[in-house]
């Protein structure tokens, strides 16, 4: 019986394996794939609003990102607590915010949370691991990039959403 190859050429010539049943998209450069659940909370935050807030994280294996935590909290204080000072995570928050005139607006807001005293080697998977999730999250206006608590703050976010809506 022949097997059809599971080979694939890059645009350099060089040849990678993709493991069986794989899709391209579900595997990340850093090898980590995306799981399903993560698609589907993201889905009822964004379309039933039934949460507020959504923590990623990759599992203890580093082989899978998963759901670390879902809040309907709209307390923004609250998200920020739940991101480590010393760990790496992404998150989705759904900011909602009074535009001048034109009455409250919401903004899903994806977060790649890579504090300064985070481990090196954990800082290289989540960077490597982010677009795959990112792109796997349809619907997302801003992306916010946080190394420290002031680049996350209400205040910073605000400024960066209310610049992008009209």
């Amino acid at each position: 019986m022949v097997r059809p190859s599971h080979r694939l050429l890059s645009t350099s010539g060089c040849s990678s394996v993709r493991p069986r049943g794989m899709a391209p998209a579900e595997l990340t450069s850093s090898g980590v794939k995306v799981h399903q659940d993560c698609i589907s909370q993201f889905q009822e935050l964004k379309l039933k609003k039934q949460a507020k807030f959504i923590i990623y994280a990759i599992n203890n294996d580093n082989t899978e990102i998963i759901v670390e935590k879902t809040s309907s909290s709209s307390d923004y204080d609250e998200f920020i607590a739940q991101l480590p000072p010393t760990e790496c995570r992404w998150a989705i928050y759904d900011f909602e915010f009074e535009k001048e005139g034109a009455g409250k607006r919401n903004k899903i807001c994806f977060f790649a949370w890579s504090p300064d005293d985070a481990k090196i080697k954990q800082k290289m998977i989540y960077a490597s691991s982010k677009d795959a999730l990112r792109k796997s999250l349809v619907g997302i206006s801003t992306e916010i990039q946080g190394t420290d608590f002031s680049e996350v703050s209400y205040e910073t976010v605000l400024e960066k959403v209310d610049r992008g809506s009209f």
